[in-house]
């Protein structure tokens, strides 16, 4: 699969977040979204469903190997890792927690940063731990765009401003802004891999 893809990770006031970036996004966004947002155990997709009624896009929550298609989301299921996994699928884990979350915004980041390099662009939202920073760096080091929720404007600052303490954030943006910048982003990567020989 060729284009660019998008990972989110929130927490503690991201659904907040992602319900004013699903608003926003167009119908007809092709990249796929991976979303890691910190669940209680006993979820039962109810994350997927809710975002599905914000977006023309097609949300689901995936099984283990399902294949990763243009135009999709996919949120990770309660109490699993949720990773990229060439040729472009799906791993679901029962491994032991990392910053003490299953799922874990770094598992999802880190093995998406090693599968798609510079077509990822990486976002971290609204929570109240560090999860996702270490991710955001592998990011950044795999030659990916970085962003990060304005502190100021999540409900739960210390997420974001964690990933920004790394230094591998590339903007910082409130939460309404960040649907306009995913749009551009992956216009501008898809005009320049359609240009390549």
């Amino acid at each position: 699969m060729s284009g660019a893809f998008v990972v989110i990770g929130g927490s503690a006031g991201g659904i907040e977040a992602l319900e004013l970036i699903f608003r926003q996004l167009p119908s007809d966004f092709a990249a796929p979204i991976l979303i890691v947002e910190h669940l209680h155990p006993s979820d039962d997709g109810a994350l997927a469903r809710h975002l599905a009624h914000l977006t023309g896009l097609r949300v689901l929550e995936p099984s283990d190997k399902t294949p990763i298609a243009a135009g999709h989301v996919y949120t990770a299921p309660a109490n699993y890792h949720m990773l990229v996994e060439r040729p472009g699928n799906i791993s679901l884990s029962v491994d032991d927690r990392v910053n003490w979350s299953r799922p874990s915004i770094d598992v999802l980041f880190e093995s998406a940063a090693h599968a798609w390099g510079s077509a990822l662009v990486a976002v971290i939202l609204s929570g109240a731990n560090g999860d996702g920073a270490n991710g955001l760096k592998a990011v950044k080091v795999a030659g990916g765009r970085t962003i990060a929720q304005k502190p100021q404007d999540a409900a739960s600052p210390q997420m974001p401003q964690a990933a920004i303490d790394t230094g591998a954030v590339d903007e910082v943006l409130r939460a309404d802004s960040i649907a306009q910048r995913l749009v551009m982003l992956c216009q501008c990567h898809d005009l320049v891999t359609r240009k390549k020989p």
